[in-house]
Order: C-alpha cells, then structure tokens, then sequence
C-alpha cells in the first residue's frame, strides 16, 4: 500500500507540472473565442446544457429496489410523484430486519400502497397474498405495473378506493384465516390534519385483525404514539429522520380505546 500512495504522488506531480505552462501555450486561442466557430458550438450545446433532461416533461419514473427474498434486487417503477413518498431502501430494509421470519404464511395488508414496495417486499419475505389500497388512480396504475412484472396479480387483492372507507367496508377485507401484517405509512400530515379519521381506522383494525397480526406504523415525530390501539414496547420504536417507525402486535388483549 505504501508503494502505491507512492507511485500516486509521482503521477500526480507529472500532471500537475506541465500544467503551469499551459496558460502560455493556449493565450493566443482565447483571442478567437468568439469566432463564429465557437459561437456554433455553444449554441449547439445549448446554454442550459446542464439541465438538459431535467425538465418535468422529461422525468422518468425513479427505481426502487427490493432488497431481500426470493425478488431481492427487483427493480420497481416510481413516478417521482411528491404525494407518493416510498419509505427509503434504508428504513424499509430497518422494518423488516425488526420483523424477522415471523411474516411468513402471513396476509399483507398495505393500506396506502403507492408503489407497492412494501406489501411486495413481505410477499418477497414469506407472505402468501397481499391486499392494497390505493386512491390515487395514476399511482395504482403503476402499482399494477409492479405487481404484473413479477406475476403477482394472482395473489394481490388492488383495491382503488380511499383506505379509510376500506376499512368500514368488510366485503373488501382479508379472510381471517392466517394473521396480517399491516402497513401504514400514510403522508405524514394524516397524523396531525385527520388525527381522529387515523386513530379511528387503527382502532378497528386492531379489532378485526387476527390474533397474531403485525402493525407497522410510520409516522414523523409530531404524531403522538399513545393514541395507538396498542403503545407498543419502547424496543419497537425506531427514528430514522424523518421517520418514525412503530411495530406492535395484535395478541389476546383489550385495545385501548380511540380518544373521542
């Protein structure tokens, strides 16, 4: 290792030294710099030629990665949409570190999908079907893409509807015959714009969840985790600014109730 740093700080002087004289040698070229000839080129290149391609209109859908199970390094789209907002490699891969193998043989229940990543990366993980709830119709639309690139529509339950409607419509719910893992990451201003509306569908989902089923809640530090169905153990809660992650499992207890 020592020869090397060596032999870089030989190249690096032969570089740099030639490079005093340069100045010199092409002083007389910089006269001619707005010739005609150069103009061309300028104009060719364009005078926002950083920019190029990076205009909205020409923005392509963002790659997201699966980061383990049987589609680990599967690519999925993502439009760049502000009001999707994927929760990062980083935290997802955190959540499911957390979770462990105990997902396996259950129902995933996403209940603001966007690109599907995380109900995808559960059934990547052990999950045997997923239900995904998703309003906004451009983003369900891609969500179906992802899904039917890794012939997943089978066992995927898209439903394009509003998740708190969704979870007072019992015809749409998941059979009770495996625990679920439910996720809900919604965008962040729900903890604090529609609090009462949030609390309100946790509570009835811990109600009619399976005994054994799995909450994973994202949230940002404004959101009050006492107002959780369950609080849930101080080791199941994890910062990764913004984010705010919450894990709690839905055992033969009493919920507390929904502040009113």
């Amino acid at each position: 290792m020592k020869k090397q740093a060596q032999d870089t700080e030989t190249t690096v002087f032969d570089i740099a030294k030639p490079n005093k004289a340069k100045p010199n040698r092409q002083r007389p070229q910089t006269q001619n710099q707005h010739s005609p000839r150069n103009a061309s080129c300028k104009c060719a290149s364009g005078k926002s030629g950083k920019n190029v391609g990076s205009e909205p209109a020409a923005k392509e859908p963002l790659g997201l990665r699966i980061i383990g199970g049987k589609f680990r390094g599967s690519k999925l789209q993502y439009s760049g949409d502000n009001r999707v907002r994927p929760m990062k490699d980083r935290v997802r891969e955190a959540v499911f570190n957390l979770i462990g193998p105990a997902i396996k043989g259950m129902h995933a229940v996403d209940l603001f999908g966007g690109t599907g990543a995380m109900a995808i990366e559960a059934i990547s993980r052990g999950t045997t079907s997923a239900t995904i709830i998703e309003l906004h119709l451009p983003t369900a639309s891609l969500l179906k893409k992802n899904l039917e690139s890794l012939d997943l529509l089978p066992i995927c339950n898209l439903c394009k509807t509003d998740a708190f409607f969704w979870v007072k419509n019992e015809t749409e719910h998941p059979a009770k015959t495996s625990p679920w893992i439910i996720f809900c990451s919604p965008p962040y201003e729900f903890y604090i714009s529609r609090q009462a509306e949030m609390s309100a569908m946790l509570h009835r989902l811990f109600e009619i969840a399976p005994a054994g089923s799995l909450f994973v809640i994202e949230a940002d530090e404004r959101f009050d985790l006492t107002l959780l169905p369950r609080v849930p153990d101080a080791k199941r809660i994890r910062f990764y600014p913004p984010a705010v992650i919450a894990i709690f499992s839905r055992e033969s207890v009493e919920p507390s109730s929904p502040p009113q």
